[in-house]
């Protein structure tokens, strides 16, 4: 008995000990940023969005280069409303999009494939007709050279079906009347989280980011 409670204890301090490492280094790197020289333009906007967990990169649907409208049709939608002036966009895991409306849904074998990268991913898209900016929600201009960079990563975080387009995830788990779930390709883990991705787009197009960042917080802090 007194070699098992020995190993338990020895487990349980390891884990305590693992999180903590992890929390640290999630903290201290958040708060080392890059591009910091990275100054507005006032060719294309987009914004940053979080609900408090989770950060979508907002584009606009339409410009004179791209319509996000043909790669996301409104037609998946509940509303199928044209209107939108706005497509949010974010990467996670496919369970936890999904499966997990609420934290009360959880499921301790959901969290268990999304923390060691045993399930796969996908893309949720919300469209939105107006955006104001808020501490959840900040604007960020960007040149058009910037904007092609911007929308060539967003694109390969899509899984694509034979005629190139994203393949929809046909679900009732929609969070609303106006977003739809798509294939998304890589895997999540607790090293590359729905916020890495977001953080990982703003350097893709050269704007402000954190070294890494598992969490919200530390993108946002860089445009308070």
């Amino acid at each position: 008995m007194k070699r098992f409670l020995k190993i338990t204890g020895i487990i349980i301090g390891a884990v305590v000990s693992a999180i903590l490492m992890y929390l640290i280094m999630a903290f201290c790197l958040s708060r080392i940023p890059v591009n910091t020289d990275a100054v507005d333009s006032k060719d294309i906007s987009i914004y940053i969005l979080t609900n408090g967990v989770h950060t979508d990169i907002v584009v606009p649907v339409k410009t004179d280069d791209m319509d996000w409208s043909k790669l996301v049709p409104f037609k998946n939608t509940v509303a199928t409303d044209s209107t939108a002036n706005w497509l949010a966009m974010g990467w996670g895991d496919k369970g936890f999009y999904l499966e997990t409306p609420t934290w009360d849904d959880l499921k301790a074998s959901t969290a268990f494939k999304a923390a060691f990268g045993l399930s796969t991913t996908a893309m949720h898209c919300t469209y939105y007709k107006s955006l104001s900016e808020s501490k959840s929600c900040h604007k960020i201009g960007i040149t058009k050279q910037q904007y092609q960079k911007l929308t060539a990563y967003i694109l390969d975080s899509f899984r694509k079906g034979p005629d190139q387009l994203p393949i929809y995830i046909k679900t009732n788990a929609n969070y609303g009347n106006h977003d739809a779930f798509y294939e998304g390709v890589g895997t999540y883990s607790l090293f590359e989280t729905c916020n890495t991705w977001a953080n990982a787009s703003l350097k893709s197009c050269e704007r402000k980011a954190c070294l890494w960042t598992a969490f919200d917080t530390g993108i946002f802090k860089l445009y308070e």
